[in-house]
């Protein structure tokens, strides 16, 4: 969602804002603009579509401003458009910015600055404060007035800020939309998002909330709203230039796709072994400061949004089934909006690839207010979630640049089992179960390449139903949220309607859409709902439906009853998921990539979903 570039340096900015907006394009946008410092002016140019259409506006003219800002931009207030697209600028054409979040006072604002005879372009609520910071720098200097403006404002924000009127300087500055300033040699590139950033530089500085740098070309100062200067630790990014590229495939999603024997190998690698070896309770590290604390917890409830949140599904079952503990999993969208009873006795889990979900950051925060623990599952390092929660575990699954999540899904999967081992192990998990889960555990990346061998397979089912506009995705116990996340999957890409239920629950309801036209997926791996499985399927084909099975290999009676099936490995029941999606995500894109879409980048959606 909405993506921020902006340089300060020795090298023309135009050519690095462009680049850096190229490498923003996967989190969703609908409109691109920029604004560079050029001979005592600020010039301006915007355009609704990708940032090539930016970039032909731009055309063969020749900047050499060494200070820009610019911004992709996912519509909240006010349809895409020109004048809606960033940089949004003051009455004078003196100041400029780019803003990530939603300010939600914005018509409060604005109404008292059209009184003071401000006259607005655009119906978004960032443009306000371009005009408030406009009308305190009247009598203050540039960042006081920025620091003034922002403490009228409510709501969320990421910022980059330029003023014609001192052209040495950009001022940036977080609350809730992340910012990352990074640190290069006589230069310095501020994003959104440390792919943008991955290019120039390693060394990086996270901005906290109600933080503020201002940067010129030589040096930068950090200070809070109330203009304490304050000091940061410089980061370094995890991840390389080589990483978010394509590497031959088609697409970031396939890529990602066939990814996944590596990542959840590097996420298991040094964990997993820890239950092999005769430790009464061994620690994964980044849990180890709340180690007391979670001998203690009774309950667990998992915050998540979207793909994480039936990550967090999977998870449930395994933390009660295996640890013993009672786990809620909530939408992190609601969870702050009922009452939940959380106390000092109960485990918040937030579960983010970006580590930076609104939604979730707003529960987490809501949690540590009520005295729970809060623990994160991110991919990000350095993430605000990462950063606010007590303790947690990163997912090691690197970039994941395709905006329909596929191997951020599995390694989530990876931490929930592995911490599932843990929390089992200081209760009642026996050390034979605990090393008999980890074994299997081991041999799920072998397993995975096993089934992504079989794509072409997997291609040429989804190219037979490229024409349904329908799909019922069953499973029960853990497949049940793989049935769910198999439908999110197709609706990202494809643009079809597309239903998850539990096998048990389809009877009630869904089986009455069921028709030659509407066919059904059926997650129906050999495990201890199997039979339950197969009379749901019978209940299918027995109205016409079309039925797609996931079943184990070797299973020769469900071929019987399914129309076409793609088979499984064998695994351990908890397992399940690990292998039973793969097939999932292959069919999804091959379904949109044989409609046309592009995959990679779907209508409407963002990567890292910022705003409430």
């Amino acid at each position: 969602m909405c993506g921020i570039i902006a340089y300060i340096g020795k090298q023309k900015a135009v050519p690095i804002l462009l680049e850096g907006l190229r490498q923003l394009e996967y989190r969703g946008y609908d409109s691109a603009g920029i604004s560079v410092i050029q001979k005592e002016k600020i010039i301006t140019l915007k355009a609704v579509g990708k940032v090539v259409e930016l970039q032909n506006k731009i055309g063969e003219r020749d900047f050499s401003g060494k200070i820009g800002i610019a911004h992709t931009r996912w519509a909240t207030h006010g349809k895409p458009s020109d004048k809606n697209s960033h940089p949004h600028g003051d009455c004078e054409g003196n100041i400029f910015l780019v803003h990530n979040g939603i300010i939600e006072n914005y018509q409060e604002l604005k109404n008292i600055l059209i009184k003071k005879k401000h006259k607005f372009l655009s119906e978004t609520d960032s443009e306000v404060l371009a005009h408030l910071i406009e009308d305190f720098n009247k009598t203050l200097n540039f960042k006081k007035s920025v620091l003034e403006a922002l403490k009228l404002v409510r709501g969320t924000y990421g910022l980059a800020i330029i003023n014609k009127n001192e052209p040495d300087k950009i001022i940036i500055a977080r609350n809730g939309s992340p910012l990352i300033l990074g640190i290069g040699k006589d230069e310095f590139i501020v994003a959104s998002d440390a792919s943008a950033v991955v290019r120039h530089t390693d060394k990086v500085i996270y901005l906290g909330d109600n933080e503020l740098a201002e940067i010129t070309a030589d040096d930068f100062e950090i200070s809070n709203i109330k203009n304490k200067i304050i000091s940061k630790k410089i980061s370094k990014l995890n991840w390389t230039v080589e990483e978010s590229k394509k590497g031959g495939f088609s697409h970031f999603m396939l890529k990602e796709i066939f990814q996944q024997p590596e990542v959840i190998g590097n996420g298991l690698r040094g964990r997993v072994e820890r239950f092999l070896l005769e430790e009464s309770v061994p620690m994964l590290g980044g849990l180890r400061m709340v180690e007391k604390r979670l001998r203690k917890i009774k309950k667990i409830v998992i915050v998540a949004c979207g793909t994480s949140y039936y990550s967090g599904l999977v998870g449930e079952y395994m933390l009660e089934e295996y640890a013993g503990i009672p786990t809620e999993v909530e939408y992190a969208s609601e969870f702050r909006y009922r009452k939940p009873i959380l106390d000092s006795s109960t485990a918040v889990v937030a579960i983010s690839q970006s580590g930076e979900t609104a939604d979730t950051l707003a529960a987490i925060r809501e949690a540590k207010n009520k005295g729970a623990l809060t623990l994160g599952i991110v991919n990000v390092v350095g993430s605000t979630i990462a950063r606010e929660t007590d303790a947690g575990t990163h997912t090691l699954s690197g970039p994941e640049i395709g905006v329909a999540s596929t191997k951020a899904f599995t390694t989530q999967l990876v931490v929930l089992a592995l911490w599932t081992l843990m929390l089992g192990r200081q209760r009642s998990m026996s050390n034979v179960m605990s090393k008999r889960i980890a074994q299997e555990l081991k041999k799920i990346p072998k397993l995975i390449e096993g089934i992504l061998k079989k794509s072409k397979e997997i291609q040429k089912i989804a190219k037979k139903y490229s024409s349904a506009k329908d799909f019922l995705y069953l499973g029960r116990k853990y497949n049940f949220p793989i049935a769910l996340e198999g439908a999110l999957k197709i609706k990202e890409i494809s643009y079809v309607h597309a239903e998850g239920y539990a096998t048990g629950e389809m009877k009630h309801g869904p089986i009455a859409l069921i028709d030659e036209n509407f066919p059904s997926i059926f997650i129906c791996p050999k495990d201890s709902v199997y039979e339950k499985n197969i009379s749901g399927m019978q209940e299918i084909k027995a109205r016409g439906g079309k039925i797609i099975a996931i079943a184990t290999v070797g299973d020769k009676e469900i071929a019987r009853i399914a129309d076409d099936v793609i088979y499984i490995p064998k695994t351990l029941e908890m397992l399940t998921p690990f292998v039973s999606v793969i097939p999932l995500q292959l069919f999804a894109y091959y379904f949109g990539v044989a409609k046309g879409y592009d995959v990679d980048k779907p209508r409407n959606l963002a990567k890292s979903v910022t705003v409430e």
